[in-house]
């Protein structure tokens, strides 16, 4: 469980960016997965709910024929980012890059 003392700042979470391409933040990390087909996109979301239990963190999840929509913050820690939620964003990207997944972060809805 992560605490409220364990969330990132705005400089740390735009450094992890850096390095997660697949993903842009908006009240929290989020991204758009685009597969082939809807199979690959429930194939991408099997993937995303194994990570899932590994790490005990579990994102918010929608499914749209063959794109699924992630958001990662940490509800435990008042939603907001933590190291948990950008360790989860990098496990993902790679399971995504694996599927042959296209990531599309700017498609992911304003709030």
């Amino acid at each position: 469980m992560a605490r409220q003392d364990e969330q990132l700042t705005e400089e740390a979470i735009n450094a992890a960016l850096g390095l997660l391409p697949d993903w842009k933040y908006q009240e929290g990390l989020v991204t758009v997965y685009k597969t082939s087909t809807a199979a690959n996109a429930l194939a991408l979301i099997a993937a995303v709910g194994q990570i899932a239990e590994e790490q005990n963190h579990h994102p918010d999840l929608e499914w749209r024929y063959n794109r699924v929509f992630l958001r990662y913050v940490s509800h435990d820690a008042g939603g907001q980012v933590t190291q948990r939620d950008v360790a989860a964003a990098t496990a993902v990207s790679e399971a995504a890059a694996k599927t042959g997944a296209a990531a599309q972060p700017e498609r992911y809805p304003a709030s």
